[in-house]
């Protein structure tokens, strides 16, 4: 009875004290490791006001565990992936081959080799290819010809009329004797209504998932997802972009839900950079190094390209995208353009667009006219009255929804993968994208972006401010969960 009386005259005392420890060393926790001041804020105020529940909640959603496991996992032997093709231009080399009209982008070209750490690869060739129609036989002829190894990843692997195609062929190739490996991330693989991850083991398919969760299958919204799309076949012929693998891209078939999106098959040295991410990835989810010339055959010179993969995520590649395209932004001259479905840029890349018009630059940003995910289009539309108040010219593309992702500036330099133009891409998410220089490439990108401003309608100021307030508040209410769209 007296051990009963005095837990209840001290257990005030406790908890209180418990409280001031986690709050404490809570704060201390953000102070040292959130380097965005917004966030380290925010979780701040949460743990000072909520000491157990706000404690409890960054534990759980706060740390970014990801970095510390990744650079447990991407050892020596994967480091030694890095070690690049001989066959490599430098800055100076660079900028011997540059015109005279272009040669101010070595400015970029230095940015972006202090970011990757990673050099360019020349004499590469870039072919685009256009919807599933296009880019599925093409990918699915060259998964037949392999001779020893196919290493797949993507985002969405539905079980449709597409997803069979894939499996069929990547089964067929097991039984030639092909290593073959696949990766899905694990909550991009409930989109489809059937998970197609049983399917593939059941072909014999070598399959991984990428951070598997226990959350519902709808979390359309959770963050530290594996985004990227490479098929790299025999270590020679890659293909990346921004598709996954799902019957509404094949437009010809013409499906309920009809996706367009713009894919590219890569030849030549730089392919080793799209089979160095696999590799980090799949030893990532299954600690198996993948090595030998199987996986990393010596490359051949397929054209004149000159390109470079740039790998992107909450790890140690943390923010490397969104400085690459401020670093774009602030050397362009001319023009800037950029195609993405998904339009939600943070202030500092806000900002950033701003001044780009504001210094004469044309830039012109293309978005679908209907999202496919309503909260992100609503974010997005209540940013538009900034961007055409300073210069920037916004268009709306007319359905089918396009999920194409390019950006070109001053015809010579381009952006090509799998990132939006969003925080969850740019900072939460795992990332592959591809940077080119070339007259060629531009010129061929900026065709399709033409093909797509043809079709597409020019939003004003006038258009924006017209709008209801209903919609105004709408949106502006939205924007304000920008951070977690």
């Amino acid at each position: 009875m007296i051990r009963i009386d005095l837990l209840e005259k001290l257990w005030p005392h406790i908890t209180a004290t418990l409280a001031l420890l986690l709050t404490f060393f809570g704060i201390c926790h953000v102070a040292i490791n959130k380097k965005d001041s917004r966030a380290a804020v925010g979780w701040a105020g949460i743990i000072f006001l909520f000491p157990y529940v706000g404690a409890f909640l960054y534990l759980v959603f706060g740390i970014n565990r990801i970095k510390r496991k990744a650079s447990e996992l991407r050892n020596k032997s994967i480091r030694s992936f890095r070690a690049r093709n001989a066959n490599t231009r430098s800055v100076k080399g660079l900028e011997n081959i540059l015109p005279e009209e272009s040669k101010h982008l070595i400015m970029l070209e230095k940015l972006v080799s202090n970011v990757t750490r990673h050099p360019l690869a020349s004499n590469n060739s870039l072919e685009i290819l256009l919807n599933g129609d296009e880019a599925y036989p093409a990918m699915i002829n060259a998964i037949e010809k392999a001779n020893y190894s196919i290493s797949l990843a993507t985002f969405i692997f539905a079980k449709d009329t597409a997803g069979k195609m894939f499996i069929d062929s990547l089964s067929k190739a097991v039984k030639r004797g092909v290593q073959v490996r696949v990766l899905i991330d694990d909550v991009g693989s409930r989109f489809s209504f059937v998970p197609v991850f049983n399917q593939l083991r059941k072909h014999g398919i070598t399959a991984r998932k990428f951070m598997p969760t226990m959350l519902p299958w709808r979390a359309k919204y959770m963050n530290l997802r594996n985004h990227k799309k490479i098929l790299v076949v025999d270590g020679k012929t890659g293909f990346t972009g921004g598709m996954n693998i799902a019957l509404h891209n094949m437009l010809l078939k013409k499906p309920g839900h009809p996706v367009q999106d713009v894919h590219f098959r890569v030849t030549g040295p730089v392919v080793t950079h799209l089979q160095e991410t696999f590799a980090e990835d799949w030893l990532f989810v299954s600690k198996e190094e993948l090595q030998g010339k199987s996986w990393f055959p010596k490359q051949q010179q397929t054209g004149t390209l000159i390109a470079r993969g740039i790998t992107d995520g909450p790890d140690e590649d943390f923010e490397k995208l969104q400085n690459i395209i401020m670093g774009a932004l602030s050397c362009a001259r001319r023009t800037v353009r950029i195609l993405t479905p998904y339009f939600l840029p943070e202030p500092a890349l806000m900002d950033a667009l701003k001044v780009t018009a504001m210094r004469g630059v044309e830039v012109d940003i293309i978005v679908p006219e209907r999202g496919n995910h309503r909260l992100v289009a609503w974010a997005s539309a209540g940013q538009f009255d900034q961007l055409l108040e300073k210069g920037c010219r916004i268009w709306l593309s007319s359905p089918p929804f396009d999920h194409s992702k390019i950006m070109i500036v001053d015809d010579f330099w381009s952006l090509i993968g799998s990132a939006n133009w969003d925080p969850r891409s740019l900072r939460l998410n795992f990332e592959f994208n591809v940077e080119c220089y070339s007259k060629e490439m531009a010129e061929s990108l900026n065709a399709v972006f033409d093909k797509k401003q043809q079709n597409a309608r020019q939003l004003n100021l006038e258009n924006v401010n017209s709008w209801p307030l209903a919609i105004k508040l709408r949106n502006g209410l939205c924007r304000l969960f920008l951070p977690y769209l």
